[in-house]
């Protein structure tokens, strides 16, 4: 099942068509991979009563065709994704996660290319539940870029370490943190012109957006303003 991007379900390598209940239905229960009924009634329906909400989730369940209703495992109490079933966005969510904590594949590369590759969450739903989820993703995501930035630049990859970076500051471009990892990484290499000019494009960003400046620590890493700190005192 893919969720990022855009909905999409196959099994057996061919498309499963679905109305928009049972998109919505199947796509937050992918995300969950086990919920009691009653949660799902009403956070998909949220503005109808209990009852109705639980009419249309049965109905939308008896609706679903044969290529999806064997996703699913339905008990009076819990619905739950089979085992089997593939959910992009939980996987994009463990391989982050597994970043951010330090654990994972050895290979950095493949960890790099599943940050940088999969998008957002369902990015045309406007629900309640989907916009926290896609937020809860997003800095999910971000942190482990951020995290293996870092890991990257220690370990001698300046390239690598600048592509998971550049990748954060597409994501949310007035985040400092993955600005000063492109700056350091520039210093530790040398491109003192490079580092300058990021450092500032990232300052006309933040007058330009917040009427604000770089905070001092990142202020600090630059050379030319060291050397107006040090003649200011």
């Amino acid at each position: 099942m893919l969720l990022l991007d855009q909905f999409r379900l196959e099994t057996r390598g061919q498309p499963v068509p679905l109305c928009g209940n049972a998109q919505r239905l199947l796509a937050f229960i992918g995300l969950r991979r086990r919920v009691q009924r009653c949660v799902v009634a009403k956070t998909l329906w949220p503005h109808a009563t209990e009852a109705h909400a639980r009419g249309s989730l049965r109905t939308t369940l008896w609706k679903l065709p044969c290529g999806a209703q064997e996703l699913l495992h339905c008990t009076q109490e819990s619905l739950a994704l089979a085992e089997d079933v593939g959910v992009d966005a939980r996987t994009l969510a463990v391989t982050a996660l597994d970043v951010v904590r330090g654990r994972g594949p050895q290979s950095i590369d493949s960890l790099l290319m599943e940050l940088l590759e999969w998008g957002d969450l369902l990015p045309d739903w406007d629900d309640d539940w989907v916009v926290l989820e896609r937020e809860w993703l997003r800095r999910l995501r971000l942190h482990a870029l951020d995290t293996l930035s870092d890991r990257l630049a220690r370990q001698g990859l300046p390239a690598l370490a600048l592509e998971a970076a550049l990748a954060s500051i597409r994501i949310d471009p007035l985040r400092e943190a993955p600005h000063r990892s492109v700056v350091s990484t520039h210093l530790a290499e040398g491109n003192l012109v490079e580092a300058l000019r990021h450092y500032e494009a990232f300052r006309h960003l933040l007058r330009t957006e917040l009427g604000t400046e770089p905070s001092g620590q990142f202020r600090r890493m630059m050379p030319l303003e060291r050397r107006c700190a040090v003649r200011r005192r």
